[in-house]
């Protein structure tokens, strides 16, 4: 998580590593198959971290849907020669130990507004709402493995390419209540710029 001893971790400046994350998660999002291809070539071969990649496509499915995320994780497969884990670290995780975490990320992510959102949410179907807790905060967002400044970078970034302006506002927000800074926030813009669909 990005708290700790009660201070949130700051991004303040993007470095490669995280600037082909970001470039990554885009593309995963609204590239085509040789776009996708060309992008985790880069990723494989530059200096991304390989535990983010890992992440990101998993993340993916949130954000960009499953056919997506699948092919991303073929395509990585493919081109780091790196075998997928042996386990699912996850599995003795419980469902009430996922919905403490969700809640908890949730609320570090949407600051003042996590009460108004879930209170939307539920309005909209409580099994959304569930869901997005459970499963989108709690089993996915909460992995240890990447922290969630990056997370929320690579989040606005996939939101901003795909034209979801509402979820791009809420994340742009998030963004800085985990810990990024404006001009790390301008800069993840500044990757996917020629990837934003125009009006």
């Amino acid at each position: 998580m990005t708290k700790r001893n009660g201070e949130v971790a700051k991004l303040n400046v993007l470095d490669e590593p995280t600037r082909g994350l970001i470039s990554l998660a885009a593309w995963i999002a609204v590239g085509s198959e040789t776009q996708l291809r060309a992008a985790v070539k880069r990723a494989a071969e530059g200096a991304v971290e390989p535990m983010w990649v890992e992440e990101i496509i998993l993340q993916s499915y949130l954000f960009a849907g499953f056919p997506r995320a699948l092919n991303a994780a073929r395509e990585w497969r493919k081109e780091s020669g790196l075998p997928a884990p042996a386990s699912n670290g996850d599995l003795a995780i419980t469902a009430e130990a996922l919905r403490v975490r969700g809640e908890e990320t949730c609320a570090e992510v949407y600051g003042p507004l996590y009460a108004r959102l879930r209170v939307n949410i539920r309005a909209l179907h409580p099994v959304l709402d569930s869901w997005m807790v459970v499963e989108g905060y709690g089993k996915v967002l909460s992995r240890p493995a990447l922290d969630l400044p990056r997370r929320e970078l690579c989040i606005v970034a996939v939101c901003a390419v795909s034209g979801q302006d509402r979820q791009l506002h809420s994340h742009l927000l998030g963004a800085l209540n985990v810990g990024a800074s404006p001009n790390a926030i301008d800069a993840t813009l500044d990757i996917i710029e020629d990837m934003c669909p125009t009006e």
